[in-house]
């Protein structure tokens, strides 16, 4: 395999460890957090190892095959490149937050744990898969422990936010599955490399066409629908905001830094790859959504008084400028050779839309972190106005909070900037007018990011945050990587830049627009 001197498995490996710390931790008691988080590193540790190990010019790498059943076009087939490495990396990084935050959680540890680990599994088989049916298994595999998750440990309405989390994804399962059994009966191969060759040449719509009728078209917009209930895309949304407010704290971490860029990463892997035609003809309706969930998703969190459901509507907010980068890419082909600055355009758009999923799912988590702590401290507490003056009791907690307030807000030297701004840079020239109106996000972001902290951090203190106490020793020890990270991510970005830009030039080589 590519990089590697001995033929390690090391996707499946990768992939296996969590399931294997998921059983140990089911039996472990009161132990199983102690399981898990050294499951965490590890894994983290096996993610940074395929980090690299990735080829050089940006194709996939470290490819494990083996068949299973060709003759209904399924195998077993992994492998990583620059996009799929860096999710593999986010996922450790925010599941093992996720698992350091928990702390708290002594109804049936074991089984919290191991569902935390399960969920972390079907993220690292989602990230890696490259045939329908296997990656399929593992995009369901994660909706079920979320869903045991809010359901059994989340707050006073966590059963019908749950419900509308189960039913939304699978409903956007299902769409996936059914445009993806006509793509097979068409072309009888589940593998996506195959299929994304196919659509680069118009081979894979000749098939449908061929095989099914004129209904490609419809076909894509099944995907995209599958695909936008998962991150989510307004007006597909309204199952969010429920489900990061009832979800305990640490589960919201996982929903946001890391189940979210699931479907970011399926519009990357397979919506483009295999539909980027049809996406061209739906470019506008399809920008205008994606500006609809930036300025939208600002605004509704300027409206809300709870902090999770800020964050909540402030992360579909932050998703939006992903959407609007990846929609800007798709410019309609006019059968003459593309221009170097239009290549040059998409490729700083990509490469944003791809360090903001790794930017804002390291934030977002963080933040949701900082809230569990706040609501601990105060037996529960999480409204806006249920704080202030928390600079005074407790100036460690108010300082590394106020960092990953400003990376959400975007300021230059943090992390949120860099996606940002490369996101702008390049969807200016390829659609000018929805990077103008989506701005409107970036001021009504910022207001409520200020608003956020002259509320919670300024002014007098309530009398049950009058002996609010900082963080504590080990706390201060966990969030340190946490807002390192950020800083050396947002001072030096071509610590992810370079190495995802080979990925980025070698899709954008095989898109067909």
């Amino acid at each position: 395999m590519s990089g590697f001197p001995l033929a390690i498995p090391i996707l499946t490996l990768l992939t296996a460890l969590p399931l294997v710390g998921a059983a140990v931790a089911l039996v472990a008691g009161r132990h199983a957090r102690g399981v898990a988080l050294m499951t965490t590193l590890l894994s983290l540790a096996l993610a940074l190892v395929v980090w690299t190990r990735l080829p050089a010019d940006g194709s996939i790498g470290l490819v494990e095959r083996a068949v299973w059943a060709p003759s209904v076009g399924i195998e077993y087939h992994l492998g990583a490149d620059g996009l799929g490495a860096l999710m593999l990396v986010l996922s450790a990084i925010v599941t093992l937050m996720s698992v350091d935050a928990a702390h708290c959680v002594h109804h049936q540890p074991g089984l919290y744990f191991a569902l935390v680990l399960t969920l972390e599994a079907g993220l690292f088989g989602s990230y890696t898969a490259l045939n329908f049916f296997h990656w399929f298994l593992f995009w369901e595999l994660s909706l079920i422990p979320a869903f045991f998750l809010i359901k059994l440990w989340g707050g006073a309405r966590r059963g019908p936010a749950a419900t509308q989390f189960f039913v939304y994804t699978m409903a956007g399962s299902v769409a996936l599955l059914v445009a993806f059994l006509a793509v097979f009966l068409s072309t009888g191969s589940m593998d996506f490399g195959i299929l994304a060759q196919m659509a680069s040449t118009g081979a894979l719509e000749r098939a449908v066409t061929a095989h099914l009728g004129p209904v490609t078209l419809w076909l894509a917009i099944g995907v995209l629908a599958g695909f936008a209930v998962k991150v989510p895309m307004i007006p597909f949304h309204t199952w969010l905001p429920a489900a990061y407010a009832e979800a305990p704290s640490p589960v919201t971490m996982l929903l946001t830094g890391a189940m979210s860029k699931m479907g970011l990463y399926g519009l990357l892997r397979i919506a483009l790859p295999l539909f980027g035609a049809q996406i061209a003809e739906m470019r506008t309706p399809l920008l205008v959504l994606a500006v609809a969930t930036v300025v939208m998703g600002a605004w509704a969190a300027a409206a809300q008084k709870d902090l999770k459901r800020v964050f909540a509507y402030s992360s579909v907010n932050h998703l939006g400028y992903c959407l609007l980068g990846i929609f800007a890419l798709a410019v309609p082909s006019t059968g003459s050779a593309t221009s170097a600055a239009l290549l040059t355009s998409q490729a700083m758009a990509l490469n944003g839309v791809i360090f903001q999923m790794f930017s804002h799912g390291v934030t977002a988590a963080a933040l949701f972190w900082f809230v569990a702590m706040m609501q601990q401290r105060t037996g529960g507490h999480r409204g806006i106005d249920d704080f202030g003056g928390l600079r005074k009791p407790a100036p460690v907690l108010a300082g590394l909070m106020g960092i990953a307030l400003f990376s959400s807000l975007g300021l230059p030297g943090l992390n949120g900037f860099p996606g940002e701004f490369l996101i702008f840079r390049g969807v200016f020239p390829l659609a000018w007018v929805a990077a103008t109106v989506s701005i409107l996000g970036l001021l009504v972001t910022a207001a409520v990011i200020l608003t956020v902290i002259h509320k919670v951090f300024w002014g007098p203190a309530p009398e049950h945050c009058a002996s609010f106490p900082d963080l504590h020793h080990d706390e201060r020890l966990a969030m340190a990587p946490v807002i390192g990270l950020m800083l050396l991510v947002g001072l030096v970005p071509q610590l992810i830049v370079g190495s995802v830009n080979p990925t980025v030039v070698n899709l954008l080589a095989h898109w067909r627009f």
